[in-house]
This record gives C-alpha cells, structure tokens and sequence, in this order.
C-alpha cells in the first residue's frame, strides 16, 4: 500500500492580514483537508499563559509552534491537505521544516501582508478573544517587514477579497512557487 502525503500550507501574517479566513476558503476547496488555527493552540493553556507577543513568551511560544507543527506533519502524513493558519514568522518555520523534511512531506509558506493601516483596522474590527489592541498589532506587523530572502513568499492582500486571495494561495501552492525546500531560505 503506498502512503500517499497531502501538502502543508502555513498562511501567515500579521494580525489582520486574513489567515484565518483565507485558510478556512483554501481548505474549504481541498479534500481531504484540516485547518489547524494556531491561535487555539494558545489557547488550551488554561493557566499560565503568556500573552505570544509579549518578551517573556518565547519559550511558550516556542513550544506551542513545536506542537502545531507536530500536529499539522501528522495529518499531512496521513494524507490530509493541512493549511495552519497564525503567526508563524521565519523564526518558527524552521521547526515545520525539520518534521516535513523527516517526513518528505511538501511544505509551502504564504506571508499575507496588507498595507498596514487596512491590516490595522481589520483587526480593530474584530471581537474578543482576537488581538484589537493597536500596539501589539503594529508591532507584530513590523516583524513582516523586511522579511529578507523570505520577501519572495509574501503576498499583499490590501486590494483582494478573501476569496480572490485563497485562490491565488491554491494556484501558488499548484505551481510550487511558494514551495519552501531543505535547501530554500534558512
């Protein structure tokens, strides 16, 4: 029996970029398919938590990222199209990278990066328990920027609608052109 091993798609981006809905319209369209929407994951820390933007979170942070990755490569093992959806900077791609390469899994890295006034008061717009507070969303929006080699993976999505975007994910991820490799971008 041969196993065959769906993609991995993390959609990333600054608050208010459209992760989560575009990640929910991509696998929406794929079958079979999981969104793993990281935000949860910070979430089942039920005390304790550190708020992820915070300095003192790295090492929760950290963590946290590891099991997502661990959960998304089990499900692309099994077959499942896995799209996460969070904050997953190049800091934290390297650890999704180890457990694909371990699994000769196919990995694709997709920055949503709007203006940053439009990503600003999309997330101004929305409710609890979402981040609102200007601050933090201005300053995660400045780790985007300037990504280096990693500039070639992001998309502006300041002039689409959600769906126009997903599509646009899906024909990048068909074509490999957002495809991160054992020897791409460290």
């Amino acid at each position: 029996m041969q196993v065959t091993h769906g993609n991995l798609i993390v959609v990333t981006g600054p608050p208010g970029a459209g992760k989560t809905t575009v990640a929910r319209l991509i696998a929406d369209a794929l079958s079979p398919s999981v969104h793993l929407h990281s935000d949860d994951f910070w979430n089942y820390i039920r005390n304790g938590r550190i708020a992820p933007y915070l300095p003192e979170s790295t090492k929760q942070n950290e963590l946290v990222m590891h099991i997502v990755a661990q959960a998304a490569s089990g499900y692309a093992r099994a077959g499942y199209h896995v799209i996460v959806d969070g904050i997953v900077g190049p800091w934290f791609i390297g650890v999704f990278r180890k457990l694909t390469a371990e699994g000769d899994l196919s990995l694709h890295y997709i920055v949503l990066r709007p203006d940053e006034s439009i990503a600003v008061d999309r997330a101004r717009g929305r409710g609890a328990p979402a981040l609102t507070d200007d601050g933090p969303v201005r300053k995660m929006y400045a780790e985007f920027s300037g990504l280096g080699t990693f500039e070639a993976f992001v998309l502006d999505s300041s002039r689409q609608t959600p769906d126009e975007t997903a599509r646009l994910v899906r024909e990048r991820v068909a074509v490999g052109s957002h495809r991160l490799t054992s020897d791409s971008q460290e």
